[in-house]
C-alpha cells in the first residue's frame, strides 16, 4: 500500500442514496460536519427505482385519508411484526416531509386545483402516491443533491468501497475503505458512523437493484457486532421485464396498475380476479408477486416465462402524461410501445425489509457510534412493504438519522485509528490480489442461482438447506479468491470484496427463513402455508466472537389509542 489519506470528521455516511443525503441534511442543521462515502457516485442510487411515488395521507386526492389510516394500512402490510413506533412515525410525519422536499424544488404533479397528485397503490385504502409522473425517486435524489452540493459542510467521496468499520472500547470510531480510483487506503476517523447504504437485492439472480445492492453496509454492521432483525423478509415486486434477458428483472413500476392497468395469463383471463376478487391487482405486493409465480409455475405464462400487463386502453395521452418513464424502457429495450401492445413481466426482487436493528427515535443500532437509516434498518416494514413507502421511511427517518447520529456526535471525541489496524486492513486488501486466485465473479453467480432457485418467492425446508449448503461450499472457496491487476480501477478486486458481504448477509437470509416456519407477508413456506400466532415475533441474529446468535423478540406492545385504528385479524 504506497499511500494513505486521513480524513477526520464528526459524522461519517456510508451511501449516498435518498437516505444518506437526507440524514446528512439534518446533521448540518445541528452543527455537524459530515462526509458521504459512496462506493458509486452521488446521487446514483437504487432510490431512483422508487418510481411510483412517496406515500403520504395529505388528502388532495382522497379529503377522507389521514395518517391513522396510513398507520393501518402500514401495520396490516407487515402482518403485525412492524415497530408500531416506526409505523406511526412514518405516517404521522411523511406529510411534513414531503412539503419539505417541495419547498426544496422537487416538482410535483398536480391536480386540476394545484394540489400535490396522488395515485393508487397496491394495499392502500385511498389514493396517497405523491408522484414525479413515474421518476418520483429520481426527482427526489435530484432535488436532496442539489442542496448536498451548496453546501460546504458536506464532503463527498465517490467510488470508494468501505472495508471495514473500526472500533474502540466497543464503539465505532471510524472506518478504513479503498478508493477505487486512486487505490489510496482511505482512513475515515469519526466520533459516529451511520449506515444507509441499501439492500442486498443483487445476491439473487433476477433483481431490479442496480449493481451496488450487494449488502455491503449490512454485512459491516453485523461484522461489528450489530443485531439484525428480519432478515428472511425479502419483497419480491410483483412486476420486473422478462424479455429481452438483458433488462431482465427491471422494474416495472406499480404505477401502472395504480394507474388502471390489468394483469392477464396466456390465455387471456385476468386471473387476480381470481386471487382476489376484490383488490384484484391493487392487492399487496406479496399477493399478486405469489398469483403471477402461480400462474406461470402452472403453464398459463408468456413464451418469455412472464404474464402480460395492459394498459394500452388508457391512450397515449394519458400514458405519456402518467408513465412516460415506462413508455420510453419499453420502446428502447424491448421494441414495445405499450400505448400499443401489452407488456411481458414477472416477479422481481426488489426491497429488503429486513437490516439492522435500531432504535425509532435516534436509529441508533445495539453497537455505541453505529447508526442505520433506509433500506438498511429494520422495523418499519414488518414481513412486507407498502408501495411508495420506502421514499416516506428514508424522508422521515433521514431525519431522525441526521438528529440522532449529530447529538451522539456532540458528546464523543474524535479517536485516532491504530496504525496496527491500517496495516492489516491493507494486507487484506493486498491479500486478493494474486494470479491464481480463484475466480470472484464463478463464486458469486453460483450463489445468486442457489439464491434464486431455494429462496425466493416460494420456500421450504429441503430447498434452503440446500441453499445454506451451497454456502458453506462457497465460503470454503472463497479462502483462494483473488485477481490480477493493481489496487486501483480494479472491478475484480471489488467483486472480492462485495463477495464476502454477500454471502455473509445470504447466509442470514437463509437461516431466518429456516427458524420462521410459517408463512408471513413477503416470507411464504410451502411446507408451512400458514400464519402462525406463535410466530407473531422478529428473528433477531448477531456476531458474538466467531458465533453466530440468535434470538426471538416480540413487536412492542400496540398502545390503545392505535390498537382501535387495526381489524381484528392482528390478533393472529
Amino acid at each position: 500500500m504506497t499511500t494513505t489519506e486521513t480524513v477526520k470528521t464528526d459524522i461519517l455516511i456510508v451511501g449516498a442514496g435518498g437516505s444518506g443525503m437526507r440524514a446528512a441534511l439534518e446533521a448540518i442543521r445541528h452543527d455537524a460536519s459530515v462526509t458521504i462515502v459512496s462506493k458509486s457516485l452521488l446521487g446514483k442510487a437504487h432510490t431512483v427505482m422508487a418510481e411510483g411515488g412517496i406515500a403520504a395521507a395529505l388528502g388532495d386526492v382522497d379529503p377522507e385519508d389521514n395518517w391513522k389510516i396510513h398507520f393501518k394500512d402500514t401495520m396490516v402490510e407487515g402482518v403485525y411484526i412492524s415497530d408500531w413506533r416506526f409505523a406511526e412515525k412514518l405516517a404521522k410525519e411523511a406529510p411534513d416531509r414531503v412539503y419539505e422536499l417541495e419547498r426544496m424544488g422537487a416538482l410535483f404533479d398536480r391536480t386540476p386545483e394545484k394540489k400535490i397528485m396522488q395515485r393508487a397503490f397496491g394495499a392502500h385504502t385511498y389514493r396517497r402516491l405523491c408522484h414525479v409522473g413515474d421518476k418520483t425517486g429520481l426527482e427526489l435524489l435530484r432535488t436532496l443533491e442539489d442542496q448536498i452540493l451548496h453546501n460546504e459542510n458536506v464532503h463527498v467521496y465517490d467510488e470508494v468501497f468501505i472495508t471495514k468499520l473500526v472500533k474502540n472500547r466497543g464503539k465505532v470510531t471510524g472506518a478504513i475503505g479503498l478508493s477505487m480510483r486512486t487505490g489510496k487506503l482511505m482512513i475515515f476517523e469519526s466520533k459516529a458512523v451511520l449506515i444507509a447504504s441499501g439492500g442486498c437485492g443483487r445476491i439473487f439472480e433476477v433483481t431490479s437493484n442496480s449493481w451496488e445492492s450487494t449488502g455491503d453496509g449490512l454485512a459491516l454492521a453485523f461484522e461489528g457486532g450489530a443485531d439484525m432483525m428480519d432478515m428472511e423478509m425479502m419483497q419480491f415486486h410483483p412486476t420486473g421485464m422478462v424479455w429481452p434477458p438483458g433488462v431482465r428483472g427491471l422494474l416495472v413500476t406499480e404505477s401502472i396498475r395504480g394507474d388502471g392497468g390489468f394483469l392477464y395469463n396466456s390465455k387471456g383471463e385476468r386471473f387476480m380476479l381470481r386471487y382476489s376478487p376484490q383488490k384484484k391487482e391493487l392487492d399487496a405486493r406479496d399477493v399478486v408477486a405469489r398469483a403471477i409465480f402461480n400462474e406461470i409455475k402452472e403453464g398459463r405464462g408468456t413464451g418469455h416465462g412472464g404474464v402480460y400487463l395492459d394498459i394500452s386502453y388508457k391512450g397515449k395521452d394519458f400514458i405519456m402524461k402518467k408513465l412516460p418513464g415506462m413508455y420510453m424502457q419499453f420502446k428502447e429495450f424491448a421494441g414495445i410501445d405499450i400505448s400499443k401492445e401489452k407488456m411481458e413481466v414477472a416477479p422481481t426482487t426488489h426491497y429488503f425489509m429486513g437490516g439492522i436493528k435500531v432504535d425509532p427515535d435516534t436509529t441508533s443500532s445495539s453497537v455505541g457510534g453505529l447508526f442505520a437509516v433506509g433500506e438498511a434498518a429494520s422495523g418499519v416494514h414488518g414481513a412486507n412493504r407498502l408501495g411508495g413507502n420506502s421514499l416516506a421511511d428514508l424522508l422521515v427517518f433521514g431525519k431522525y438519522a441526521g438528529i440522532g447520529v449529530s447529538e451522539y456526535a456532540k458528546k464523543s471525541e474524535l479517536q485516532e485509528i491504530q496504525k496496527e489496524t491500517v496495516e492489516r486492513e491493507a494486507d487484506r486488501i493486498k491479500s486478493f490480489l494474486k494470479k491464481d486466485g480463484t475466480n470472484p465473479y464463478t463464486l458469486t453467480e453460483k450463489l445468486r442461482k442457489t439464491m434464486s432457485e431455494n429462496v425466493g418467492i416460494e420456500r421450504e425446508e429441503k430447498g434452503l438447506m440446500k441453499a445454506l449448503s451451497t454456502i458453506e461450499e462457497i465460503k470454503k472457496e472463497y479462502k483462494n479468491v483473488g485477481v490480477g491487476g493493481g489496487l486501483n480501477f480494479n472491478p475484480g478486486l471489488l467483486q472480492c470484496f462485495e463477495l464476502h458481504n454477500m454471502l455473509t448477509i445470504a447466509e442470514l437470509i437463509v437461516k431466518g427463513a429456516l427458524l420462521r416456519k410459517e408463512s408471513r407477508g413477503a416470507h411464504f413456506r410451502l411446507d408451512y402455508p400458514k400464519k402462525s400466532r406463535e410466530w407473531k415475533k422478529n428473528i433477531v441474529f448477531r456476531k458474538s466472537g466467531e458465533k453466530l446468535e440468535s434470538y426471538t423478540s416480540q413487536p412492542p406492545e400496540i398502545p390503545s389509542y392505535l390498537l382501535e385504528t387495526l381489524p381484528e385479524e392482528r390478533y393472529d
